[in-house]
C-alpha cells in the first residue's frame, strides 16, 4: 500500500506535540503528587516514563532487532508481572474480601479484571485494521497506560502502606514494549516519539487517581484490588514471549537465516526468561522482608 508523505507528516507533528504535552502534565502533576504525599505513585509513575522512554529510544536507534533481546525483555517482565500479582494483590483482594462476608467478593474482581483486559485487548487491535488518522500502535499502548495507571492509583490509594515493589513490578514491561513499539514505528516509516504519550500515561492517570479519597468499604477495596489483579494478570499473560508461527517474534526471526531453528531454541529462552522474572521478584520480597 503506497504511504502518503504528507498524512504521515502530519500525524509525526500532531503525535509530537501530544507528546511533549504529556510530559508537561505529568511535570505539572508531579507537583501535585508531592504536596499530596503521593510519593509512591510519583516515584511509579516516573520509572514507567524512564523505562518506556529508554526502550523507545533503543529500538528507534536500533538497525535489527534482536529476537534473544526481545524475548528476554518479555519473559522478565511478563515473569514479574504475574509473581506480583499473585503475591500482593491477590492476596489483598482475598483479605479484604474476607473483611466484607466472604472472599468471593475479592474473586469477583479478579474475574472482572481479567475480561475486561482481554476484552479492551481485544476489540482496541480492531483499531489496527482502520484507516484512521493517528497511530493506532501508539494509541493501543496509551489506551493501556492510561488504564494501569488508573488502577496503580486507586490500589495504593485504597492501601498507602503496600510497598515500592509492587508497583515496581507491574510497569517492568515499560521498556521491552517500548523496545518493540518503536522498532514497529520504526519499520513503518513513523516517529517514535507517538510513544511520548503511553510513557508518560500511567503518570497522568495514575496521581489523580491516588489523590482521591477512597471508601472506607472492605467490598469496595476487594473489588478493586480484584480487579487490579485480574487487568494485571491478563497484561502479563499477553506479555509471555510467544514464539508461535505467526508472532511478533516469528516475524523477527524471519529476517535471519535459518529462522525455523531460532525459533526452537528461543523457546526454551522464553521459559527461562519467564523463571528468571518471578525468582527476580521473590528474591526482592525475601530481601525486603528480612
Amino acid at each position: 500500500m503506497a504511504i502518503n508523505n504528507e498524512s504521515v507528516f502530519n500525524n509525526l507533528g500532531e503525535y509530537s506535540l501530544l507528546g511533549l504535552g504529556s510530559v508537561v502534565a505529568l511535570v505539572l502533576l508531579s507537583g501535585l503528587a508531592v504536596t499530596g504525599g503521593a510519593l509512591k505513585v510519583l516515584v511509579i509513575s516516573w520509572v514507567a516514563f524512564a523505562a518506556m522512554g529508554l526502550g523507545a529510544w533503543l529500538g528507534a536507534r536500533a538497525t535489527a532487532t534482536s529476537p534473544h533481546r526481545l524475548v528476554w525483555g518479555y519473559g522478565l517482565a511478563s515473569g514479574a508481572m504475574v509473581t506480583s500479582a499473585a503475591m500482593f494483590l491477590v492476596p489483598q483482594a482475598m483479605g479484604l474480601g474476607t473483611a466484607a462476608g466472604t472472599p468471593r467478593i475479592g474473586g469477583i474482581g479478579i474475574a472482572a479484571g481479567i475480561v475486561a483486559g482481554y476484552g479492551t485487548h481485544t476489540i482496541g487491535h480492531r483499531l489496527t485494521h482502520l484507516d484512521a488518522s493517528f497511530d493506532t500502535t501508539a494509541a493501543a499502548i496509551a489506551a493501556h497506560a492510561l488504564s494501569a495507571g488508573l488502577i496503580i492509583g486507586l490500589v495504593y490509594a485504597s492501601m498507602p502502606t503496600l510497598g515500592l515493589l509492587l508497583g515496581l513490578a507491574i510497569v517492568s514491561h515499560k521498556g521491552p514494549a517500548g523496545y518493540a513499539a518503536a522498532r514497529r514505528l520504526v519499520r513503518d516509516d513513523k516517529s517514535a516519539t507517538a510513544l511520548l504519550l503511553p510513557a508518560a500515561g500511567v503518570g497522568l492517570t495514575a496521581i489523580p487517581s491516588a489523590l482521591l479519597p477512597m471508601p472506607a468499604s472492605p467490598t469496595a477495596n476487594a473489588v478493586v484490588f480484584g480487579f487490579a489483579a485480574g487487568i494485571f494478570l491478563h497484561v502479563a499473560m499477553d506479555f509471555l514471549p510467544n514464539c508461535d508461527a505467526g508472532s511478533e517474534i516469528d516475524e523477527v526471526c524471519s529476517l535471519q537465516e535459518h529462522s525455523h531453528g531460532l525459533l526452537d531454541e528461543l523457546r526454551t529462552h522464553a521459559v527461562g526468561s519467564t523463571v528468571v522474572g518471578a525468582a527476580l521478584v521473590v528474591a526482592a520480597w525475601v530481601a525486603v522482608s528480612a
